[in-house]
């Protein structure tokens, strides 16, 4: 059997992950973001690095391996796919498992009526197949998204991204027809109400409601800051959706697959998306995205329209199988709403503390939870500074942790699912060190 080649000892002086770090300089392109932490192993909530350093894993994957890393149910049903077939191409020669997991979805999805299931291979994929299905289904040509949503970085999904910096940064022009509404941010005064009037201020002064294909809205905004969409505000739209005949397009991509303690965060608010799009967490590791819907909106694309040489990865579909079965087995939704809980209750103890007022919210739904870092309470100025420098040293203690925000200022809690309540409680030690640490108490 083949193994892994050993890695190439580090030049004198110099550890692993300095060593990779100096070649990625030099053959990959800047505009790949990344840490310096360079992976050799992971395992459930832990991953190692090439130095051998353990690190508490509070990023999943940014939310994609929310069964933890290497789960043994997933890994066996990707071996055993393995001994079949890699790839025919879906379009050339079909199998049962994109059909299977297409029946799960459709069954796991909210509503009653009939669906159907595409897959592809990221979300962004999802996003665009979404957006042309919606478009082909109506006839119109407009899409509406929201102010801090991401959608992916193809051109669609940046059209679609309410946030310049880093993702659409010199990259256009992009797709026209797309238009961009206020999302509720209640820390920030935004409230549902007053979010729902900017929406209707785009109808009025910027697109006409009966050339507008799809509404595309992430119950939970993920890169954008983890701002909950109120459920009043989610069923007002889909109010708005069904006077005026647009396609409603649920971005479950980072919410979804138990993340927020229901398999879909939009079931919080009790409505029923047209389309819902999901990636992440789905594949449990190995790359998969789908979109699922009514059965005649999915019917909408001619045959041909709609598939990908990848799309559908049988590799892929047996790992999503298994992450469903993981799912129901292991109660990840409800493992989620506990996590969630321990996670949130305690940065709200740090918050009424004295020395974290710098800690402006604290905000989440199930095991997504975000605290956002003010330089004051009172005046909620973005701190980016601090923020950069409390996951630098979070690193530094063996926690990996992510930001997200328009302003750089907000810290992501992803652990996975299956993060041992010790090993969660041991992250979230590191974090108030690092916290104490950064701003000098």
């Amino acid at each position: 059997m083949a193994t892994k080649p050993e890695l190439a000892a580090a030049p004198a002086g110099k550890s692993k992950n300095e060593a990779l770090r100096a070649r990625h300089t030099v053959a990959v392109p800047r505009g790949i973001a990344t840490k310096s932490v360079y992976a050799a192993k992971a395992e459930n909530a832990h991953i190692w690095d090439v130095d051998g350093k353990k690190y508490v894993d509070f990023a999943a994957g940014i939310a994609v391996v929310n069964t933890g890393h290497r789960h043994p149910k997933v890994m066996a049903a990707v071996a055993a796919q393995m001994q079949d077939f890699t790839h025919t191409c879906f379009n050339v020669a079909p199998y049962e498992e994109y059909i299977a997991v297409a029946e799960r979805l459709n069954a796991a999805t909210p509503g009653k009526f009939a669906k159907k299931t595409m897959f592809v291979t990221t979300g962004a994929e999802g996003v665009e197949n979404a957006v042309k299905i919606a478009r082909v289904a109506t006839g119109r040509t407009a899409v509406i998204a929201f102010s801090g949503a991401f959608h992916g970085r193809t051109m669609m999904g940046m059209a679609l991204t309410g946030k310049v910096v880093p993702y659409k940064k010199g990259f256009g022009p992009f797709p026209a027809e797309v238009y961009h509404a206020p999302f509720p941010k209640p820390y920030f005064g935004i409230t549902a109400e007053a979010a729902l009037a900017g929406l209707k201020d785009v109808f009025a002064a910027d697109v006409d409601p009966a050339r507008v294909a799809a509404i595309i809205v992430e119950p939970v905004q993920g890169e954008g800051g983890f701002y909950v969409a109120p459920a009043p505000y989610l069923q007002a739209l889909r109010k708005l959706c069904d006077e005026h005949g647009i396609i409603l397009i649920a971005d479950e991509i980072q919410t979804g697959i138990a993340r927020t303690g229901k398999m879909f965060a939009v079931e919080y608010s009790g409505i029923v998306p047209d389309l819902v799009v999901m990636a992440k967490g789905l594949g449990g590791g190995f790359p998969l995205a789908a979109v699922t819907g009514r059965a005649e909106l999915m019917d909408a694309a001619l045959p041909g329209g709609l598939g990908g040489t990848y799309a559908g990865s049988p590799v892929g579909l047996a790992a999503a199988s298994a992450v469903l079965d993981v799912v129901a087995d292991e109660d990840l939704c409800g493992k989620a709403v506990k996590l969630g809980a321990q996670i949130k209750g305690r940065l709200e103890d740090m918050q009424r503390k004295n020395e974290f007022s710098c800690i402006g919210d604290v905000r989440g739904l199930g095991a997504m939870v975000a605290v956002e870092l003010v330089k004051d309470r009172a005046g909620k100025a973005p701190d980016a500074e601090l923020t950069a420098k409390v996951v630098s040293k979070c690193q530094d203690k063996g926690l990996l942790i992510l930001t997200c925000g328009p302003n750089a200022n907000v810290i992501r809690f992803l652990p996975p699912l299956t993060c041992p309540e010790g090993v969660a409680a041991e992250g979230l030690d590191i974090f108030e060190a690092a916290m104490r640490e950064a701003v000098g108490v």
